[in-house]
């Protein structure tokens, strides 16, 4: 498991849900493995009650199953909880970018640009993981722009059964469309063409459906 930094003023409770959130999504906790509180705990040098609150609020979402007084394992991959993250992403998704059409800013265009810089030189030097970070930051800025920041971190809780996906057809395949996605998707927004930019959003988030046969045959024991 990857330790992240603990922020400033963060409570051990949240750090506790953004390190384990992040390592089953990077996949270093494994769908399907067990993990203990107490392994937990002293890795991120925290007690286990914080540790315990975080997989509670974990199991909420069903990403980890709790067994009392035995263990707790990371969910194997369910199509279906897939679907339905994807499905809340989708609806959210193309409803913001048409607000980005009519709300963005020169200065908002930028800041989408500047982290599309950063993808195409991730993508050339291919760090996964790294592409990851900056493709959910570049749907945050969407978000941002719509000014609807708060539910972009409300999406986030159920996004992590999709974004194990993305993180394996990252991992799985190099994708040059995810960026160009993004690059078209700047375009539209500049223009103003709030129905492109819909249209290709909905084209995005459902991309992942192209490699499931491979992302399959690379991991056939993540899914149930």
């Amino acid at each position: 498991m990857q330790v992240l930094e603990r922020l400033p003023r963060e409570t051990g409770r949240d750090y506790a849900l953004r390190t384990i959130k992040d390592n089953i999504i990077t996949l270093r906790l494994e769908p399907g493995s067990q993990i203990s509180e107490n392994e937990l705990a002293a890795e991120m040098n925290l007690s286990r009650t914080p540790v315990r609150e975080a997989l509670i609020e974990l199991s909420k979402v069903k990403i980890i199953e709790i067994y009392p007084q035995r263990k707790s394992v990371v969910s194997l991959i369910d199509h279906e909880l897939v679907e339905e993250a994807k499905f809340m992403r989708s609806v959210m998704g193309c409803a913001v970018v048409q607000l980005d059409c009519e709300m963005a800013a020169p200065q908002d265009i930028q800041r989408l640009r500047d982290n599309l810089q950063l993808q195409k030189f991730y993508l050339n030097s291919y760090y996964p993981e790294n592409l990851l970070k900056l493709d959910n930051e570049f749907h945050g800025i969407l978000f941002d722009i719509a000014r609807k920041s708060q539910i972009y971190t409300l999406l986030q809780s159920i996004s992590i059964h999709f974004d194990r996906v993305r993180s394996m057809a990252l991992a799985t395949v190099k994708n040059q469309k995810i960026v160009e996605d993004h690059e078209n998707l700047i375009r539209c927004i500049e223009e103003r063409d709030a129905q492109g930019a819909r249209d290709l959003m909905e084209k995005h988030l459902n991309r992942y459906k192209i490699d499931a046969a491979e992302i399959r045959a690379a991991y056939p024991q993540y899914f149930k």
